[in-house]
């Protein structure tokens, strides 16, 4: 492929250095005015990214997304709105999460994302899949931050993009995230999204997104919600065993991850004096 496109530097990574790191290592050795982060298991079928290099160049905006597509044709989560303290990290929390979307819906809170956006959209976060920034910006907000192996780094990373400028998803513009599929066989575990919080997996994306918690909002928050996952531990047993034994479903799977789970939350109590302090650490689990 590099006799075939000469254009293309390839850098070898000496060590699985996850997202962040291998991607400031192409960011440092870029040229041009404006860096696209793209991951592998993304595919264009028009001319999307053109369509949309052209229409941030001559805008304002200081990063911007594309409308993401599952394998199917249906729309990928791609732009996304901070929640105060990341509280938007309890919902996929078994049984509580329920509990909270229920609340939430009750108060008319606003959704934590944008489902389909079909036009221009301004979001706090982009999807890491497809994130396009202009290097100018890149020079006064920083890098990735490299404590992140996997997941939570773009949210924390537009966090303070967004000081420096606004951020949009370009709604027209579409592209397929075959979403999950690379991390799957990285960890060997299934299934799409983040949701899964039971395998190894599952603990990569815990602990991300508490480590970017603690870095976004501080260490009150940071606590409050690593103690509400601890909190669910018991009520994911007691209302999680009924529920699958009245349901007649497989009790030993259920079993297997409230273990999972468990651990995965004990792993990141064990992690907590480091994320407290703040001071560089390399957060992979893998």
């Amino acid at each position: 492929m590099i006799t075939q496109y000469p254009f293309i530097k390839w850098i070898a990574m000496s060590y699985n250095a996850g997202f962040a790191r291998a991607n400031n290592e192409g960011i440092r050795l870029a040229k041009g005015n404006v860096v696209l982060l793209l991951n592998p298991d993304t595919l264009f079928t028009d001319n999307s990214l053109s369509v949309c290099f052209n229409n941030f160049i001559s805008s304002s905006y200081v990063a911007c997304g594309v409308q993401l597509l599952n394998e199917d044709g249906s729309p990928q989560i791609s732009g996304n709105y901070a929640m105060k303290g990341g509280l938007n990290y309890l919902l996929p929390l078994p049984y509580t999460g329920a509990l909270l979307k229920w609340v939430a819906s009750l108060l008319s809170v606003k959704k934590p994302n944008v489902p389909n956006a079909t036009g221009t959209i301004e979001v706090d976060w982009i999807n890491g899949a497809f994130l396009m920034v202009k290097k100018d910006v890149i020079i006064k907000a920083g890098l990735l931050d490299e404590d992140f192996f996997l997941y939570a780094e773009e949210a924390e990373w537009c966090s303070r993009l967004k000081k420096w400028g606004k951020l949009c998803i370009y709604g027209q513009c579409h592209i397929y995230h075959l979403q999950g599929e690379v991390s799957n066989d990285t960890f060997n575990s299934t299934g799409k999204g983040y949701f899964n919080l039971y395998d190894r997996k599952g603990l990569q994306i815990m602990l991300s997104n508490l480590v970017r918690i603690r870095k976004e909002f501080g260490t009150g928050w940071f606590l409050f919600i690593l103690l509400f996952y601890t909190v669910t531990i018991p009520i994911f047993l007691i209302i999680g065993f009924f529920h699958n034994l009245f349901a007649a479903r497989n009790l030993s799977r259920f079993f297997k991850q409230w273990i999972g789970f468990t651990n995965n939350v004990l792993y990141v109590w064990k992690l907590s004096g480091t994320i407290l302090r703040n001071k560089p650490y390399f957060y992979k689990v893998l």
